[in-house]
């Protein structure tokens, strides 16, 4: 017969803390508690356990094999306590709570303005969080349970993440008027690098979809002009006003440009879209607040995207 180990779930808390900060005042610190209480409460812990669940004699501190092993359970322990009140909150029809997002930035600025707006009107007990990150971290910060669900360029062919599309954008080409393919309505890939083609610094995932649309050489184009990395598609746009060239910019955004700005706009001869979803792992147990989540995302997106079709989706990586 198996002893029950008397371990409370403020100590899985420290415990994690501590994993995530490597430093037992910073980890202190994020629990709202004094040092000396935290290092006592992962005392008692190794105590009960009967091990060292981390090295002291390094620094930063780092978990013992054993350690790791704990910690995960430990996780494990705290996400599905978590479930008790969710389940709560889908019996009692209420939809609140916080809900930390991460969002990638070519996605952010035409979508979170209305969805800040529209989510608060509808769903005041609801508290968001929200992080501009790039898909990398939004993957990661989801399987450390320090995200709730992302909003990412999709498929990302990851067993461990859940994709639920919301909409699918066309791309649009934006060139300066003295671009040499500036008279043609669908620019093909020989059109687009006869000049300056601009593109978002790497680690963005429609910098990756850009490259495979307009058929370059990733690491040529960063070589023959001058090399500027900008996370911004207004940023990028300015530059080809100013400096002449091109650049690749989303559906969404191009339905933002002035008037002036429109005239600038071609269609790529590629038929491909981004596919745009929110993203989670499969623990996820915020069942009725990620439904409202969705359905208010899909309130915002323009009624042109939303007639779009999945059936070509452009790669992510």
């Amino acid at each position: 017969m198996s002893r029950f180990l008397n371990v409370s779930l403020i100590q899985l808390e420290y415990l994690i803390a501590l994993d995530e900060h490597r430093h037992f005042i910073k980890a202190a610190e994020a629990c709202f508690v004094t040092q000396p209480t935290l290092s006592m409460q992962i005392k008692k812990l190794e105590d009960e356990l009967g091990v060292k669940l981390f090295d002291r004699s390094r620094q930063p501190v780092i978990p013992t094999d054993v350690g790791r092993l704990i910690i995960a359970q430990a996780r494990n322990v705290i996400r599905e306590t978590q479930r008790i009140d969710n389940i709560l909150q889908d019996y009692k029809g209420t939809v609140s709570g916080d809900l930390t997002i991460g969002i990638i930035p070519t996605v952010s600025p035409y979508l979170m303005p209305h969805l800040i707006s529209r989510i608060s009107k509808a769903y005041p007990d609801v508290r968001l969080h929200v992080k501009e990150l790039m898909t990398d971290d939004v993957i990661r910060l989801l399987k450390d349970d320090h995200l709730d669900v992302g909003i990412a360029a999709t498929p990302l062919n990851d067993e461990s993440i859940v994709e639920r599309p919301v909409y699918y954008e066309k791309f649009s080409l934006y060139l300066n008027e003295n671009h040499p393919a500036y008279g043609k309505q669908s620019p093909d890939a020989n059109d687009l690098v006869s000049d300056k083609l601009w593109l978002l610094s790497e680690g963005n995932c429609f910098r990756y979809q850009s490259v495979n649309l307009c058929s370059v050489n990733d690491q040529k184009q960063r070589t023959d002009y001058f090399d500027y990395e900008s996370g911004s598609i207004d940023t990028l746009i300015k530059i080809v006003n100013l400096e002449g060239g091109a650049t690749v910019i989303p559906e969404w955004a191009s339905l933002e440009l002035s008037p002036e700005n429109k005239r600038n706009l071609r269609t790529p001869q590629e038929e491909e879209t981004r596919e745009i979803s929110l993203i989670y792992t499969r623990n996820f147990a915020k069942a009725k607040l990620l439904d409202s989540l969705f359905e208010v995302v899909k309130s915002c997106v323009p009624e042109p995207i939303l007639n779009n079709t999945g059936e070509h989706v452009a790669r992510v990586m």
